[in-house]
């Protein structure tokens, strides 16, 4: 009986880490997604995505010697830390431990933002057509990473956690919060231009970011009705389970 107990114990764990790597492996791909989506829209130089103003803004900054030279992707990461940061500070007690994990997901957000810029170095959008173009796959494979990311069920992104945290705080609803960060992602970027450069950036604030702003929110919501597949997917057991079931008794033996 007890080794019965025991046998069902090591299944249900080993059930778990297989769900958990396979979910999580989705969610990378999600952010693959997400952040192509987000490149493309900085090659554009009509207005980059809203959360990554702030950051290219600064990069620019950064490339002119008027600030620390980092990546577009490590701006992010800075970015996100702040955020997670001001959730804790708004919400205190209410703020959940479990919610740090967003550090992770903004970590690999930044660094999969840095490998897709890389990707997509020799884009160049010199005409207002072909920055349209451009502007519009970006919008579109953003929308399409941000439906995958939501259906993986995981901790949120720290621009939607900040959100979460403002809807909670003075008690509004999340896509009314929501704006009202994106809004001040925005002015903060157009500010810190007009610090460093004395003007408005067009190429990161622009007819783009207001595409973006539009659009991929009621590109996300049109998407959403037709991933019931993908949903299906994250049940889905890989081919490859016959090693995440040895990682999984690995594990299970360090532990014990």
């Amino acid at each position: 009986m007890n080794e019965s107990i025991t046998s069902k114990r090591k299944n249900s764990f080993k059930e778990k880490i297989i769900s958990f790597s396979w979910q999580h492996l989705l969610l990378i791909v999600s952010l693959f997604i997400m952040t192509f989506g987000v490149a493309l829209c900085v090659r554009s130089n009509f207005g980059s995505s809203v959360i990554s103003t702030i950051p290219f803004v600064m990069t620019l900054a950064g490339e002119t010697g008027m600030s620390p030279q980092f990546t577009i992707g490590e701006y992010t990461y800075i970015m996100n830390i702040l955020l997670v940061g001001l959730q804790i500070l708004i919400l205190r007690q209410k703020f959940q431990p479990i919610q740090l994990l967003q550090l992770v997901i903004g970590f690999v957000f930044g660094f999969l933002l840095d490998i897709n810029m890389m990707l997509t170095s020799t884009i160049v959008c010199d005409t207002i057509l072909w920055k349209i173009v451009v502007q519009l796959i970006g919008c579109t494979l953003l929308a399409i990473g941000i439906s995958f990311e939501i259906r993986c069920g995981s901790v949120t992104m720290p621009g939607e956690g900040i959100a979460v945290a403002v809807s909670n705080a003075v008690n509004i609803p999340f896509a009314k919060a929501k704006i009202m960060i994106d809004i001040t992602l925005v002015v903060i970027a157009i500010t810190i231009g007009y610090f460093y450069f004395g003007s408005w950036q067009w190429q990161v604030v622009g007819v783009g970011t207001l595409i973006a702003m539009i659009i991929v929110g009621a590109l996300v919501k049109s998407f959403d009705k037709h991933l019931e597949w993908f949903s299906q997917l994250l049940y889905y057991r890989p081919g490859f389970r016959r090693y995440i079931y040895g990682l999984a008794r690995y594990i299970y033996k360090q532990i014990r």
